[in-house]
């Protein structure tokens, strides 16, 4: 397979793994809580961005060499459009209105959401093998 689509799916699977894992963990430990929901709220919608275009780009480099890679990565790209524009300003709306429940619900939604990315680009990385 194309050496520029692994490496473009390695560096949105190792972003995402980072971000998730690394970067908003160690906000919400080296920030006062409410510092710590600013910050990450100013980031994600770049998180976002680069998920998108990261994405776009890797499925139009798997598509001459993996379709079903180029879809996954499309899917990925497709998907994270909604979460930018709707769910994102839903979970921030829920919290500024101080909606405990929905927060929990929404954000709840956008874990599993990243969780399913991070684990399609992860099977796609397998792909190279």
């Amino acid at each position: 397979m194309s050496v520029a689509a692994l490496l473009v799916v390695a560096l949105l699977f190792g972003g995402m793994v980072l971000y998730s894992f690394g970067f908003a963990a160690f906000v919400f430990k080296a920030l006062p809580a409410e510092s710590a929901g600013a910050l990450i709220r100013r980031a994600f919608p770049h998180f976002y961005l680069f998920v998108i275009a990261t994405s776009g780009l890797a499925a139009l480099l798997l598509m001459p060499v993996d379709t079903f890679g180029a879809v996954m990565m499309a899917l990925i790209a497709v998907t994270t459009i909604p979460t930018r524009q709707n769910l994102m300003p839903a979970i921030n709306n829920a919290r500024d209105a101080g909606a405990s429940r929905r927060f929990a619900w929404l954000h709840g939604a956008s874990v599993v959401i990243t969780l399913a990315h991070i684990l399609a680009a992860g099977y796609v990385l397998t792909r190279f093998i």
